[in-house]
């Protein structure tokens, strides 16, 4: 019965995805993804999985246990190759091979039953002492389901791994994953001022293992001879290069200045391109210190000389531009997004920038 409820509520929350505007709607990018997880579960095993590629601008993936597959768009600016996209598919797969979540739900329901006779009895001897065993029990039982969910990543872990054990990409990509998710994450604490984030150590009430962990056993539990598979690295940025200007918009805004430069850094080591370029203008005048502004003229450029039609980067040189004292080199920067772009939702206050004898009467 317990699992007949979650499919039903599975299939009604299906529902509401599939008429979402969240949803990117490009078969041919969802159809790859399958392909990926075909690739590296069996396809046997994947035949009934839907996936969902959902406009979200975080690492993440999911997956119900009706087949529903719901991967974040953010994960598709932290993964680099097919590899690295499996090992996070993977992972998901095996919560869903495994029943977590409906093993999730009765755990919790277990957990919060006891908790709750456990508050009538203490209501009906109140003393400091029943007290204290409530707060005790309390802490146990919680304790327990955050372990609980920490062995369950672990389970999806080892069984990610051995997918690609047995595929035809690399599996040491499972572990590179996690390290790529630790530099982004320290350097995003170094911009924002925080202290250097330690990936070995588990807090109460964490619901995963420690990045370092994973990082650590993904690597140990790698096969060897699989070092020289392919990783599919070019047929991976090939099918994502219309989208990671799309994606890297969606970041950008999250203001996370530290992460986000690190993911484009990380997206350019594969050789710069226009989208990049200006990702990291936007990235910089977004953030607006006078210096930030010239740097992100500079970037503007850059994309422009790669492509020289991208009318959003004309749009951004100009803006910079006139902020830092070179109004006549802006406005002439402006004037080329409005000939480009000429009906842009802005056009009218960009023109308002520029002076008469530009814009005619």
């Amino acid at each position: 019965m317990d699992e007949i409820g979650l499919w039903r509520e599975d299939d009604e929350s299906e529902r509401q995805l599939a008429v979402s505007n969240l949803v990117v709607r490009d078969e041919k990018l969802t159809a790859y993804v399958k392909q990926v997880l075909c690739d590296t579960v069996g396809e046997d095993r994947c035949k009934s999985v839907r996936v969902y590629i959902v406009r979200e601008p975080t690492f993440n993936a999911t997956m119900s246990p009706n087949g529903t597959m719901r991967v974040f768009s953010g994960l598709f600016l932290r993964v680099h190759s097919e590899a690295e996209l499996a090992a996070v598919l993977g992972h998901e797969f095996g919560h869903f091979e495994q029943r977590h979540s409906l093993a999730d739900f009765k755990s919790l329901r277990s957990g919060t039953d006891v908790l709750a006779w456990t508050a009538v009895l203490v209501n009906l001897a109140a003393s400091y002492n029943t007290r204290r065993v409530y707060r005790d029990v309390e802490l146990s039982v919680y304790g327990h389901l955050y372990r609980y969910n920490r062995d369950q990543e672990r389970e999806a872990d080892r069984l990610g791994i051995a997918y690609l054990n047995k595929s035809r990409l690399r599996p040491q990509a499972a572990s590179l994953v996690w390290q790529n998710i630790m530099a982004e994450v320290e350097v995003s604490a170094r911009h924002r001022g925080l202290k250097k984030p330690n990936f070995n150590v588990i807090a109460f009430t964490a619901t995963h293992p420690p990045h370092g962990e994973r990082a650590n056993y993904l690597s140990v539990l790698a096969l060897p001879e699989g070092a020289d598979r392919d990783s599919g690295a070019d047929r991976y940025r090939a099918m994502l290069a219309p989208w990671i200007p799309l994606f890297l918009e969606d970041q950008v805004r999250l203001n996370d200045f530290g992460g986000s430069e690190y993911l484009i850094e990380a997206l350019a080591q594969a050789g710069w391109t226009a989208g990049l370029w200006f990702a990291r203008g936007e990235l910089y005048r977004n953030r607006g210190n006078q210096r930030d502004l010239v740097q992100a003229a500079d970037f503007y450029a850059r994309a422009i000389e790669i492509e020289s039609g991208m009318a959003d980067a004309h749009r951004g040189l100009g803006l910079s531009l006139m902020k830092t004292g070179r109004p006549s080199d802006g406005q002439k920067a402006l004037q080329a997004y409005l000939d480009l772009k000429p009906g842009a939702s802005d056009a009218n206050m960009i023109r308002m920038m520029l002076p008469k004898e530009v814009t005619g009467p």
